[in-house]
Order: C-alpha cells, then sequence, then structure tokens
C-alpha cells in the first residue's frame, strides 16, 4: 500500500467515525438513544436495512465464494422478495400499533414474560457471536495486510466502532449508514469496471462470461432435490423465505431500522426499497467475484491466497515439497493462458482437464499446509479477494476497496451492538430486573450495556476462525436460531388458541431439536430456518393436544 492508499483509508475512517459522533451527541433520552428522534425516512430505512446485512464479510468473502464455486450462492436470497412483502403486511402494522422499543415487547403482550424473555436470549446468543464474526472479518485483511497479531487487530478495530456507537445509539447508526454504503457501493462499481477492463484485451464482457461458463461458474439456478446440497432454487425459495421472515422481521438489528421510521408508510417502503435491491446487489458482487476467476486465467493466480501462510511454509522443512507444486500449479497456468489467448475456447475438454489440475493442486496445498502447519487455516476462500486488491489494483484505489470492507463492518457491527444493547436494556434488565428504573439511568445502562457487547465481540473474534468461509458462517450461525424465534412469532401471528405454556416450552425442544440435527445429519443449512420454524409449531400443538385435547386453529 502507498501513502495514498492509507489517506484514502484513514481519511474514510475517520469522517464516518467523527460524522456519527457529532450528529448524534446530543441524545438525552432512552428513546431517541433506542429509536433515535423517529423521523427516519423511507431511503434512510432502506439503506440502513442493507447496510446491516452488508457486512465486510459480504463484500470479503462472496467474492471468494462466487470464485471457487460460482453464481448459485445468490439463490439463498430467492425467498427475500416475499419476505419483504409478508413483513409489511403483518409485522410492521403490529409494531407501530403497540408502539414497542424491541420486537420482544409484543410476545409479552401476546405470552407471557418466559416466552419473551427466551426469544430475547436466543437473539442475544446468536447475534453476539454474530457480531464477533462481523469484527473478526476485517481483522482478517489487516493481518495479511500489516502481518499484525490477529487478537489486536479484533480490539482495535471492536473499539472503532463501539466509539461512536455508545455515543448515539440508533441515531449514530442511522447517519453513518448512507455514507457508509455510498462508499461501499461507490468501491465495488470502481474494482468492477477495474477488472473487466484489465483481464486481457481481447475479452470483453461477453468472452469473460464464456469462459467463466466453461468453468462451471454461471450457473444461477439449481433444481436438484437433494437436502446436501446448500444452494438451490427449492432451499432459497423456502429456507431462505424463513431466514429472511426472521432475520427482517424478528431480529432487533433490522427491526430497530425500521421502528425508527417517521411513519408506518416510511417503513414498509424503506424494506421494499430492499427487496428490490438485495438480490441485484448480491448478483453484483458475486459476479465481481467471477470476474476475478476470469482475471486470473491470464494473470499469474498463486496456488494458495493467504500470503502470511504462504510465507510460513516457505520457511519450513517442507519448502522444497511446496516449490515443487508451486511449480507445477504455474506450469499448468503458463498452458492455461496460452490456450485463451490463441481462442482455443472451442476445446473446453482440454480446459477442464487443466481446472481439474489445478483443483487437485490446491488440494495438495491444503495437505502440505496442514502437515507442516497445523495450527494455519488451509481456507484461502476468504482471502481471493483481498489477495486481488492489494496485488492488482493502483495505488489509491487499493485504499478505497479497504475503506469499503471496513465501512462494511462498522456498518453491520455498529447495528449488531445497538440491537444487542436495546435488548438487554428494555427486554432483560427493565423488564426483569428493575421496572421502576428512571430513564436517566436506562440510558446510563444502555451505553454500558453497548460497550459490554462490544467488548464480548471482541472476545468472540478473538476465537474465530475461517470455518468454510465466512459469508457461509454468519448465515449458519443465524440459521440455527432464527427459525425457533420465528415460529414463536409466527404463532403468535396466526395460531390464537396456543397459549405460553405450550410455546415456551414448544419452542425449548424444537431448539434442542435444530442443534441435534445440526450436528448430527448433513443438511444443507438453509433448511434449518423452516424447520426450526415448523418444529416450533408441531411441538406447541402436540403439548396442547396433549394438555387440552383436540386443539382448534384460527
Amino acid at each position: 500500500m502507498g501513502i495514498l492508499d492509507w489517506i484514502v483509508l484513514g481519511s474514510s475512517l475517520a469522517f464516518i467515525v467523527l460524522y456519527g459522533y457529532w450528529k448524534s451527541k446530543n441524545i438525552q433520552s432512552s428513546h431517541a438513544y433506542f429509536k433515535g428522534n423517529d423521523d427516519t425516512q423511507w431511503w434512510t430505512i432502506g439503506l440502513g436495512v442493507m447496510a446491516t446485512q452488508a457486512s465486510a464479510i459480504t463484500f470479503m468473502s462472496t467474492p471468494g465464494q462466487a470464485y471457487y464455486d460460482g453464481l448459485g450462492f445468490v439463490q439463498i436470497y430467492f425467498g427475500l422478495p416475499l419476505a419483504m412483502v409478508i413483513i409489511s403486511v403483518t409485522f410492521i402494522p403490529l409494531y407501530h400499533k403497540l408502539k414497542v422499543y424491541t420486537a420482544y415487547e409484543f410476545l409479552e403482550k401476546r405470552f407471557d414474560l418466559k416466552t419473551r424473555s427466551l426469544t430475547a436470549v436466543l437473539f442475544l446468543v446468536q447475534r453476539g457471536l454474530a457480531a464477533g464474526i462481523t469484527i473478526y472479518a476485517p481483522a482478517i485483511i489487516l493481518s495479511t495486510l500489516l502481518g499484525w497479531d490477529l487478537n489486536i487487530l479484533n480490539i482495535l478495530i471492536g473499539g472503532l466502532v463501539i466509539l461512536y456507537t455508545v455515543s448515539g445509539g440508533t441515531q449514530a447508526v442511522n447517519v453513518t449508514q448512507k455514507q457508509q454504503m455510498f462508499v461501499i457501493m461507490g468501491g465495488m462499481f470502481f474494482v468492477f469496471y477495474y477488472i473487466l477492463t484489465h483481464i486481457h484485451p481481447e475479452v470483453d464482457f461477453s468472452k469473460a462470461m464464456q469462459i467463466a461458463s466453461l468453468a462451471g461458474k454461471t450457473e444461477v439456478v439449481n433444481f436438484s432435490f437433494d437436502p446436501s446440497n446448500r444452494y438451490t432454487i427449492w432451499s432459497g425459495l423456502l429456507g431462505g423465505l424463513f431466514l429472511s421472515l426472521s432475520y427482517f422481521g424478528t431480529d432487533q438489528s433490522q427491526v430497530q431500522r425500521y421502528l425508527s421510521g417517521s411513519s408506518m408508510t416510511n417503513s414498509r417502503l424503506g424494506l421494499v426499497f430492499n427487496g428490490i435491491l438485495k438480490i441485484p446487489m448480491q448478483f453484483f458482487i458475486l459476479l465481481t467475484g467471477v470476474l476475478v476467476f476470469v482475471f486470473y486465467q491470464f494473470h499469474p493466480a498463486p496456488v494458495f491466497y493467504n500470503n502470511t501462510t504462504v510465507t510460513k511454509i516457505e520457511n519450513t522443512s517442507s519448502k522444497s515439497e511446496w516449490a515443487n507444486l508451486t511449480k507445477s500449479f504455474d506450469s499448468i497456468q503458463t498452458e492455461k493462458k496460452q490456450l485463451l489467448v490463441n481462442h482455443h475456447v472451442s476445446d473446453p475438454d482440454h480446459l477442464q482437464k487443466l481446472w481439474n489440475q489445478e483443483k487437485e493442486l490446491k488440494i495438495k496445498s491444503q495437505a502440505l499446509i496442514k502437515s507442516a502447519l497445523p495450527e494455519e487455516e488451509t481456507n484461502d476462500k476468504d482471502y481471493v479477494f483481498i489477495h486481488f486488491i492489494l496485488e492488482n489494483l493502483p495505488t489509491g484505489l487499493i485504499g478505497l476497496l479497504l475503506a469499503v470492507i471496513f465501512a462494511a463492518a462498522m456498518s453491520s457491527t455498529s447495528a449488531e451492538l445497538n440491537a444487542l444493547a436495546t435488548i438487554t436494556a428494555v427486554d432483560i434488565y427493565k423488564r426483569n430486573i428493575n421496572q421502576d428504573v428512571d430513564d436517566k439511568k436506562l440510558l446510563f445502562l444502555s451505553r454500558i450495556f453497548t460497550v459490554t457487547w462490544g467488548l464480548l465481540a471482541i472476545l468472540f473474534a478473538s476465537f474465530g476462525n475461517l470455518y468454510e468461509n465466512l459469508i457461509q458462517l454468519v448465515n449458519i450461525v443465524g440459521s440455527i436460531f432464527y427459525g425457533v424465534i420465528l415460529g414463536i412469532f409466527i404463532i403468535a401471528f396466526y395460531f390464537k388458541r396456543l397459549q405460553a405454556n405450550e410455546v415456551f416450552y414448544g419452542a425449548l425442544i424444537a431448539q434442542t431439536a435444530v442443534l441435534c440435527i445440526f450436528f448430527t445429519l448433513d443438511i444443507g443449512y438453509l433448511w434449518l430456518n423452516a424447520v426450526g420454524c415448523v418444529a416450533v409449531v408441531l411441538f406447541s400443538l402436540f403439548l396442547r393436544i396433549m394438555n387440552f385435547g383436540r386443539v382448534k386453529i384460527s
């Protein structure tokens, strides 16, 4: 990185932090801290909803996911537009009518305190873990870039987010997310254009897509009925619908964005705005990852994308074996490039053979790393886009892309900390510990809770690892809990005869069942959202039948 990159990165981050602090420094009430000034317009809500979901993981991990597996990941979002309609029709009117601070206040009115508290705790567990993941993601970037210790970077990044979130709560989150989204999308459009114009002089977008198609990267829709296949149109429409309903309808980090709307219309328009733009945005980011794949068909690519790990293995007794493996990989790349430059795309069998050989060498490289460096992570999906940025983009654009990733991290993490603090203050402390707490003390405690959750997120991040890749990990963590939370809300809305005890114990059994399924069965994680939701309903119905005879559902 050059001086210009550091200037672009530093000024972008400083502006966001200082602007957020300045615009929200005069927050004097818990109401303003939890819901802003109730004057948020629909475009701010829409951008806030998108920015909250579009974490650093999205912009760092998703291109790597597409680089290896193609465009099929976009199917996870196919159920989102319908979810936005259902939430706009069912959830938002009720939240506005009851004038709640959190989504879970409604559950006490419908059921009882213990059901409300259980749902709040489930949210706190999964969102607390997710907050740690969103801090861990950008820490990987600086760790790779500077060679700094990951734990130190977790503390620095988490502290930066805590700084302005604790000062202004929802208001600070709302006013910074618009600027963050402009930085994010502006940077991604720049890098997309740069890749497309630097692949090869004779390769335009059409030719690039032809190459990607031959490599199996352009399949968007998969009609397979195999439940172990994570990304199919069925898991996307059904599992994605349940995931989106729970995330946007019951996750406080999202609900808090549209609860601050100036009217029910603005809240609805904000969600519809997100529903219309979310799939194109995710498709665009995945397409950028596919173009990175095509770019590396014409430019030198490493057999392993984590430069720090490569440096380590080159200083072990396995260095000669690594050198031979790298030499073989480079030889295949040279042959592949000659085929493509000489317009031999019409020989797909030869190209496929070379791609398969590359995959075999990548598997061997991971095995060698695991053998020589047992403590090192052997998954490099999350390093693909970082490597491309640092090795290929011009000075200035590198700083902008790093600012994109950090802006996304700050956006999603600040919303998560704000939501965690709100739930802890309103649903746990005020409702269960001190119902008579005055507003001034509640505001003070909310800020303390923000700092506390920020510190816990940093702690979670310190134990993080790449799992398969971060974009999948954050969705897996959510899917384990979201279905059960959604099931409780579905019963609250549509099953009027089911009462508190049946739902409370039904939810406990369902959550246990989901955890057992996750740890014992090979099933695509998106299905856990549908399984958890249906299980809560079925177990609750069963408990009612056991206790009260036949049940009538209205």
